[in-house]
């Protein structure tokens, strides 16, 4: 049985196919992952590497349509999975889900794992080059394999692949009643308003910069807009070669597919106008045909997965951006807390200077001068009042050093983690990179085979025939 053995997975790969599999006949060595062994785990582990304890194999497949006839049908699919985690009662795990539920999914993993980059839902309602409603078959195929590819990046994924709402969702017969509870209560305390609540949006400006940013994770924002503008710029050449090859508009003067099929029938009624050669022709109006089929083809089968792909892994590398934003909010509430209490702290000194009797050697300049002048029209410059602000202004003191404290230690801790994600998103980059790439390069050079073999068969009909000058 897994997990009975500390080594059963030290092989595990990153490879996995795209196409629908059978988790019962995937052995951790083929399966998702990467070297996922908790046995010495101490061993060449930084303190921000990520570590496992063990392997998720997740598969989406067999959509089916729900209550088919009302106006409330649905599409459901098996969502299964193969696993050693101890988190998991069963080894094999297996329920029925559908869209609602993976949203359900998502939204909570992210609430509940901040710091984590929860992998984004297909949009429910874009799904680009499907035609027909949301039951036809290939919108629901396409949808299928979007939803494999968010579960087999959360089964990467060393924190997520353990949390107790990917266990239900998996093993749950009593779904909704789990939704349920985890509304009513979530994993985590509920968030108390702190005294960064508190501070007025003047402070905490959402637009505002990081003053002394870390040089890592300038480096990784970097490397971040350097991935997306490649993929965006992918996803635009390839919109344009998919265009160019099969737009479905014959008018547009763009479509080769149709270009080819014009061309086969031109040359099959030529055929018919040139006594002796006509059957040569006919073959040679077919082998048209066939290329004109084999680029449909190619784009259902090959070019518009990848885009699928590409735009997928794009919403990835955004949910990793939005986590780098937030480890940037992070220090940000820090560095504001910090000047906010220096400020608190500077008036609480001027006004032990006004008390004492030393407020010109204070040097707290023209605004704090012209402060004791209002204070002193409004009656407020007698010391009494002035002990009374210093007591508040201490009690203020000592809750901001507590939330400065805080939110010293929340900021580094977020950036460890978010480290530790980096290090995690590059697994996964490069395992999704490495797929989608090489399923592009077997689709082309399928195709090309395929062609080579339909136009050398023509070639020697061609060649036979003999014109009389």
């Amino acid at each position: 049985m897994l997990g009975e053995d500390e080594d059963v997975f030290d092989s595990v790969t990153w490879e996995s196919p795209s196409a629908p599999y059978d988790v019962d006949h995937i052995t951790p060595h083929t399966g998702p992952g990467f070297k996922q062994s908790t046995a010495g785990a101490d061993e060449g582990h930084g303190p921000h590497d990520p570590k496992w304890e063990g392997y998720l194999i997740t598969v989406v497949k067999d959509p089916v349509k729900e209550l088919a006839e009302t106006k409330d049908a649905y599409v459901s699919y098996l969502v299964s999975a193969k696993t050693n985690l101890p988190i998991f009662s069963t080894p094999n795990p297996s329920s029925r889900r559908r869209f609602q539920d993976f949203v359900f999914l998502r939204d909570h993993l992210v609430k509940d794992f901040p710091a984590c980059v929860v992998p984004a839902l297909p949009d429910k309602h874009r799904l680009e080059y499907i035609t027909g409603d949301r039951f036809s078959p290939e919108f629901m195929e396409r949808r299928r394999l979007d939803l494999h590819r968010f579960l087999q990046r959360i089964s990467w994924h060393p924190t997520l692949q353990r949390s107790t709402l990917v266990r239900a969702f998996f093993e749950s017969t009593e779904w909704h009643v789990h939704m349920h509870q985890h509304l009513a209560h979530p994993p985590g305390p509920e968030p108390t308003p702190g005294i960064i609540d508190n501070i007025s949006d003047t402070l905490l400006n959402a637009f505002a910069r990081v003053r002394k940013p870390d040089e890592r994770f300038l480096e990784m924002r970097e490397n971040v807009d350097k991935f997306e503008d490649g993929l965006v710029l992918s996803e635009r050449v390839w919109n344009r070669v998919r265009g160019r090859t099969n737009d479905g508009n014959p008018e547009s003067g763009e479509d080769l597919t149709a270009d080819y099929h014009d061309l086969a029938v031109a040359v099959q009624g030529l055929g018919f106008l040139e006594s002796g050669i006509t059957d040569p022709l006919n073959h040679f109006s077919n082998t048209l045909l066939e290329f004109s089929a084999l680029l449909r083809h190619k784009t259902s089968t090959t070019t518009d997965p990848f885009l699928v792909h590409l735009h997928s892994l794009l919403t990835y590398s955004h949910a990793n951006r939005a986590v780098l934003k937030l480890r940037d909010q992070k220090q940000l509430d820090f560095e504001e807390l910090s000047d906010y209490l220096s400020g608190v702290t500077l008036e609480r000194d001027r006004l032990s200077a006004v008390i004492s009797g030393h407020a010109g050697s204070t040097g707290l300049g023209l605004s704090s001068y012209l402060k004791d002048k209002v204070d002193a029209i409004r009656g407020a410059d007698d010391d009494r009042s002035r002990v009374e602000k210093m007591r508040k202004l201490d009690i203020k003191i000592k809750e901001l050093q507590d939330a400065v404290t805080t939110a010293h230690e929340t900021s580094d801790a977020f950036s460890d983690e978010t480290l530790r994600e980096q290090t995690v998103f590059q697994y996964a980059k490069e395992a999704e990179m490495k797929e989608m790439l090489g399923n592009l390069a077997d689709g082309e050079i399928e195709f090309y085979q395929t062609a080579m073999e339909e136009w050398e068969r023509i070639i020697p009909i061609i060649q036979r025939i003999r014109v009389d000058v």
